[in-house]
């Protein structure tokens, strides 16, 4: 049964911590009356540096140290001596709050709060506690009070909580660079790590991205392809130690990357945790590092092999994408021209962009060639599909197109012979659900003419550079036919096409949305268009393809060729994947548009975001590039083309541009227009600036 607190007149030292407080005002009294048993409790608990307070007598009266005062904040010292119901008065009501208290007091059950928060903390987010409640008994063994230990565990809790928005963050991921640039960031700051790490297998070999504590990282840099670091297969790094072992590992104290540091950085690292990738597809490691001793508790063990296995989890998903992209990419880019004609007085570029999640293969294409009688053909096609046999049909359509116009240019003859073969194709394959549209043209650069036909395509777009009110697009009224395999009749329509003009081929992804008139589409497109600074294809495609808002699920293809007024001139460098190739870049670009008279303020401009460019394709291709400039009259245009495969999905946006955050701000402020096009063997980042009249 509980008691009240005994009187013992026996006079003693004050508790420490307790003589200043006015205690004969209290249900408790004066310190020096206090019971002997309830006095040694009573020191333990003021002399202990883990938050502790007594909760004495009927009322609970509150008699606490240091550490739970910085707990309760703001109503210390008032609570001393105070009946806990008074002191958190608004929450001691509630389930699991003063009823635990009085149930320990009266019936002497000690009783464990595993997840508590405390209703004295009044800050914007709750500190969370594992509380322990036991009975204080006095001398003559009566229940005298309560003792309450708070250890806090928001940490724990917080960890918790963001081990769940990281399983959440990595559910999104679809390469490994998106991996992980998550997995960097969680970990960072969730274990408040001095160094964080990531490696994967690639082969025999092995690649590892690292982020470091303090390390200056804008909303550019985290949207770039993280810059891995390439290793040998017996390299010992930690990382890649229990990688190939499957064995974590954790080091509490000493230099566990002296023999293999990269900077001092990695040398001032003394502990390393080290949790291997649970994958069946990718072998790889996360690692933990801080600059001081650490002991892993078993909580945090816990928690980092949890990690460790989500991050493997999303690794898994990640490798079996990029493998399944690689393939569908490199097998519809296969089939697409690797080079378009470098023509004096026509201009050509193209750009294709898969559609629905960039993970299959589609049936749109391309291809532009030099005719037996000195025009070149154009042709834009969709085989309907988004799977290897779209791919496949495409392939044979459109080696066939060429074939037929090698032997007969005229667009009526080609498109009567393919009609031809896809009826063929479908008896051979027993059905007639083949859909392929297709137009195709015959430019005569010399009678300044071209000549169109189409079997169910989008009508194509002119823009005309020369006319009373300004540059104007207008699509171009072919007789229009049916699909290929319908056994319907196509026929032609020539229009004029004359030097300063350019002729936009599209596919029906550029215009189509869903829940809006193909109407409204072609009107966007022909206003984006109209409105263009320039008529240089390259820029068009980038025009064409932004023009319509709204995401596709369709692929996207487009082909453009300007006549020009006047021929160009060109140019191209090889640049070595190797340190100096920026600097090499940057000196040979300068001769060049010097040589050819280009003003200043443009070779300035020019030759600083070159360089940005070739950086950006050094370090996150990993291979060597290609730079062309291309000047004409009224702009100079410059292209940077790597050869690497890896994140090609990430490298095809263009919000990914940028040289550690610089580039991206660079080419907007320099350039007129700028994009990115992906291309048969990698990426091609371009910008054009306009030359000043005169």
């Amino acid at each position: 049964m509980p008691g009240t607190v005994g009187r013992i007149p026996t006079p003693s030292a004050p508790t420490p911590g307790a003589g200043t407080h006015p205690w004969a005002g209290t249900p408790l009294g004066v310190p020096e009356s206090w019971d002997p048993a309830l006095r040694a409790v009573a020191d333990v608990v003021l002399s202990s540096p883990v938050p502790m307070a007594l909760l004495l007598g009927d009322d609970l009266a509150l008699l606490y140290n240091d550490g739970y005062a910085e707990l309760i904040g703001d109503r210390h010292p008032a609570a001393l001596g105070r009946p806990a119901a008074e002191v958190f008065a608004e929450v001691w009501r509630e389930a699991g709050a003063g009823e635990a208290l009085e149930r320990v007091y009266r019936l002497g059950e000690p009783f464990l709060e595993r997840e508590a928060v405390l209703p004295a903390d009044r800050q914007a987010e709750p500190a969370v506690f594992t509380r322990g409640h036991s009975p204080v008994r006095d001398s003559t063994g009566h229940i005298v009070g309560v003792l309450t230990v708070s250890a806090q565990t928001t940490q724990l809790t917080r960890q918790l909580q963001s081990l769940s928005d990281f399983a959440a963050a990595l559910s999104g991921t679809l390469t490994l660079d998106d991996v992980a640039r998550v997995t960097l960031r969680y970990c960072l700051h969730s274990f408040d790590a001095d160094r964080v790490s990531f490696v994967v297998d690639e082969g025999a070999t092995w690649r590892l991205v690292r982020r470091i504590r303090g390390e200056l990282l804008d909303e550019a840099d985290e949207r770039l392809p993280p810059l891995w670091r390439r290793m040998g297969a017996d390299t010992a790094m930690p990382a890649v130690v229990t990688a190939r072992s499957g064995v974590p590992t954790f080091v509490a104290d000493g230099h566990p990357l002296r023999e293999v540091a990269a900077d001092r950085h990695d040398e001032k690292i003394r502990a390393v945790a080290a949790l291997p990738l649970r994958s069946t597809v990718v072998r790889g490691a996360l690692t933990v590092g801080y600059q001081a001793p650490r002991a892993w508790s078993p909580g945090e063990r816990a928690l980092l092999a949890a990690s460790a296995e989500l991050v493997g989890q999303a690794a898994e998903r990640a490798r079996r994408f990029e493998t399944q992209h690689g393939t569908a990419q490199l097998l519809q880019r296969s089939m697409l021209p690797e080079q378009l004609p470098d023509l004096p007085r026509l201009r050509i570029a193209a750009r294709y962009d898969p559609g629905v999640d960039g993970n299959a293969a589609g049936g749109d294409f391309y291809d532009a060639f030099l005719l037996p009688t000195g025009a070149l053909g154009v042709v834009l096609g969709d085989v309907a599909g988004h799977d290897v046999q779209a791919a496949a049909r495409m392939g044979q359509v459109r080696a066939a197109l060429r074939a037929l116009a090698l032997s007969d240019p005229r667009p009526d003859a080609v498109l009567g012979g393919l009609d031809r073969l896809v009826a063929s194709l479908g008896t051979e394959g027993g059905t007639h659900e083949l859909f392929v549209t297709v137009v195709f043209g015959v430019i005569d650069a010399d009678r300044e003419l071209v000549t169109l036909a189409s079997a169910g395509h989008p009508a194509p777009l002119i823009r005309r550079g020369r006319s009373d009110t300004g540059p104007a697009a207008e699509f171009v009224e072919v007789p229009p036919g049916p699909p290929l395999g319908l056994g319907g009749r196509t026929r032609t329509v020539t229009v004029s096409f004359r030097p300063g003009d350019t002729l936009l081929l599209y596919s029906d992804g550029v215009v189509e949305r869903r829940w809006q008139d193909l109407a409204a589409g072609l009107a966007g497109l022909g206003a984006a268009v109209s409105a263009a600074g320039g008529g240089d294809p390259r820029a068009l495609c980038a025009v064409a393809t932004a023009a319509v808002p709204g995401a596709t699920e369709d692929d996207v293809a487009v082909l453009a060729v300007e006549h020009a007024v006047r021929p160009s001139r060109s140019a191209g460098m090889e640049v070595p994947a190797e340190p100096t190739a920026p600097s090499r870049v940057r000196h040979w670009l300068t001769a060049q548009l010097t040589e050819w008279q280009v003003p200043d303020a443009v070779v300035g401009a020019a030759v600083l975001c070159t360089s940005e460019l070739t950086t950006n394709a050094l370090l996150h291709a990993g291979t060597a590039a290609r730079v062309e400039i291309d000047l004409s009259a009224e702009r100079l245009l410059v292209s940077v083309a790597d050869s690497g495969t890896r994140g090609q999905v990430t490298r095809a946006q263009t919000d990914t541009l940028s040289s550690r955050g610089r580039g991206l701000g660079l080419i907007e402020e320099l350039s007129d227009a700028w994009g990115t096009d992906p291309t048969v063997r990698g990426s091609t980042v371009w910008f054009e600036i306009v030359i000043p009249a005169g």
